[in-house]
């Protein structure tokens, strides 16, 4: 991930770590309030992408769920769902090399969470609404609760940075076990704990990634944090949905 840019941290006056900067408290113990204000200017920008995403992906979905047509034309055109599933795979690498450079960051964050939605979309539509609703309330307030806890602890002076490499390998581990998958089906019992162990890897990847927005990632890199915390929040979803889904069958 990309580290913070240093060019702000001499400016302001020392930082006075009990009561803030004014109407806002220090993010981290030792920041200037120079740099504290941009750092929350930075999160508000973020996460009013981040809302706009989550609305996109939700307007998507709905339009796919209660839309007789939208399932049948899928069904007789299987490859546009194909497609659209493969395509933010595609985007993600155009996305992460334009990523500070607008308005072609905004552009391809657009098709990425549009094409990404669908798929969203087709799960809930094969799923019972009041288990996709129960995933939704539960990934809302797991997401709520590890952001306070982050902004909590990063004031504290914790630091979550160490979780990178061990993320990471677990993530390697979880996407190749899920090829396996492919050839080799799970049972469904098999199939929950998978998905509650995907579900942990991406609570704990909310609480680094927003570590990082927090304290790492430069000013002009918020398409990118933007990114990162929304396919946190998906996943954790897809999880918790797949959870309920094995749950209610069994």
């Amino acid at each position: 991930m990309a580290k913070c840019d240093s060019e702000y941290a001499g400016y302001g006056t020392s930082p006075d770590l009990e009561v803030g900067y004014g109407a806002r408290p220090a993010l981290y113990p030792g920041i200037y309030a120079d740099e504290n204000e941009l750092r929350w200017g930075l999160i508000r920008k973020v996460y009013n992408i981040l809302s706009i995403q989550v609305l996109l992906t939700a307007a998507v979905s709905a339009f796919v769920v209660f839309t007789p047509a939208a399932l049948s034309f899928f069904a007789v055109h299987p490859w546009i769902l194909f497609f659209a599933s493969i395509t933010p795979l595609i985007l993600m690498c155009p996305l992460y090399y334009y990523r500070q450079q607008h308005p072609v960051n905004l552009v391809l964050l657009g098709l990425f969470t549009a094409t990404i939605s669908l798929s969203v979309g087709i799960s809930c539509a094969l799923t019972n609404g009041y288990i996709v609703l129960e995933a939704l309330l539960l990934t809302a307030g797991v997401v709520l609760a590890l952001t306070a806890y982050t902004l909590y602890a990063a004031r504290k002076g914790h630091d979550f940075s160490f979780l990178g490499p061990i993320l990471f390998t677990t993530l390697t581990i979880i996407l190749l076990f899920g090829l396996i998958q492919v050839f080799f089906p799970l049972g469904p019992v098999s199939q929950m704990i998978y998905s509650g162990l995907t579900a942990l890897l991406f609570s704990a990847y909310i609480v680094y990634d927003t570590d990082n927005l927090i304290k790492r990632y430069s000013y002009d890199e918020y398409i990118w944090a933007s990114v990162a915390l929304y396919l946190d929040i998906l996943n954790l979803f897809l999880s918790l949905l797949q959870i309920l889904r094995g749950m209610r069958d069994n």
